[in-house]
């Protein structure tokens, strides 16, 4: 038997076809974004202490309280805003699952969604799933910056959300505070919602700070903002997030949520509860990520590669023009196949393909992942 598809035009995601054909061909694997190296040692004996003092059962439907606490804690220390830990933080089954419940609790069949380009795959199949139209506007390149007469431009009585990502995957720039300035003034007079993907947003460089949408109370009271723990603590496949938003709008996040999920691993939120306590943890991120964006840019300096420049984010896009006039897509999976070093085509999170023969590449690995793979990438 047969259903007709929801999403015809959607197959299987280029993060498993790349990690297949790595896998296949024993590439190094640089292209789905996940470390190749542990969490902190204390986190792992975390989660076995919450098991075996019983923390086996369903956490409640927003999430263990004294994460919610915790989560309320770092966001008033880090961007000054008020979130209330039983009305307005709902913890999730991952970022993925957060974004999927913010954007089903929003749009309506007709709705239009302004989507900014290159995007994450998952953000249109489901405005797709919930009758949205997206609405697209493209970042500039090579400077990756959003041009915000195009936003503007994008505007109708029609539309219902804009989807937001900084530090942004996958070409590593980030807001500043003329693009909040520029987001303020745009929807001033305007009902539509803000969904901010903030997943990095302690994976930062040179000094540059976090432009959250929470440390601005006329965004915040229109926004969803989610977050992810997979990121921050090196835990990709614990698959924990969190969403915070105004009260009405976390009700309405959480009445999608409770039938996704109804409740997320209990034992690992009691144990990030925990460990949140350790600040140093997170605020030492960027200094860790950006040695290892430093170091993959100096091994690969004499390579036929070129940088586009990185601020945020554990991926580095590489422009390969001196090398090859394949699309990206093609001469990623010939680098895969011949030179051992897989990566990510970035025209795949265009709708229309846009190609500007550059290959995404995730530099969360080890020293030694990274040496291996620049060496493979230097004989090109």
């Amino acid at each position: 038997m047969q259903i007709k598809s929801k999403l015809p035009d959607v197959g299987v995601t280029i993060f498993t076809i790349m990690s297949k054909l790595a896998n296949d061909h024993h590439a190094i694997n640089l292209s789905q974004g996940f470390p190749d190296f542990g969490t902190h040692p204390g986190l792992l004996t975390l989660v076995y202490e919450s098991m075996r003092a019983g923390h086996n059962q369903y956490a409640p439907m927003q999430g263990v309280r004294d994460l919610r606490e915790r989560i309320s804690e770092k966001v008033s220390e880090l961007y000054l805003a008020d979130y209330d830990p039983d009305s307005e933080i709902t913890v999730t089954s991952g970022a993925t699952e957060a974004l999927f419940a913010a954007i089903s609790a929003a749009v309506h069949p007709g709705d239009e969604v302004i989507v900014l380009e290159p995007a994450f795959d998952s953000y249109v199949p489901v405005i797709q799933l919930n009758g949205g139209i997206p609405v697209y506007v493209q970042y500039t390149f090579p400077d990756c910056r959003i041009d915000w007469d195009d936003v503007r431009n994008a505007l109708s009585a029609k539309t219902r959300l804009i989807i937001l990502n900084s530090p942004h995957n996958p070409t590593g720039a980030v807001f500043t505070e003329s693009d909040i300035a520029e987001l303020k003034n745009i929807l001033r007079d305007t009902e539509v919602l803000i969904l901010s993907d903030e997943v990095y947003e302690h994976i930062i460089f040179d000094g540059i700070r976090h432009e959250s949408v929470c440390r601005y109370p006329e965004l915040r009271q229109r926004s969803f903002v989610v977050s992810s723990f997979g990121k921050t603590y090196h835990t990709t496949g614990w698959k924990i997030g969190y969403c915070l938003a105004p009260a009405p709008l976390s009700k309405e996040f959480q009445r999608v949520h409770q039938f996704l999920t109804f409740a997320s691993n209990t034992p690992i939120q009691y144990a990030y509860a925990e460990f949140m306590k350790n600040k140093e943890i997170y605020l030492s991120l960027p200094a860790f990520y950006q040695q290892k964006r430093d170091k993959f840019l100096s091994l690969i300096r004499d390579s036929r590669f070129k940088a586009v420049p990185c601020c945020g984010t554990y991926f580095q896009m590489l422009d390969y023009s001196a090398i090859s006039d394949e699309s990206d897509v093609e001469f990623s999976k010939r680098m895969t196949i011949e030179n051992g070093v897989a990566s990510i085509p970035p025209s795949v999170f265009y709708h229309r393909c846009v190609d500007h023969k550059v290959l995404r590449f995730c530099f969360a690995k080890k020293d030694k992942t990274l040496e291996k793979a620049a060496e493979r990438l230097c004989r090109i």
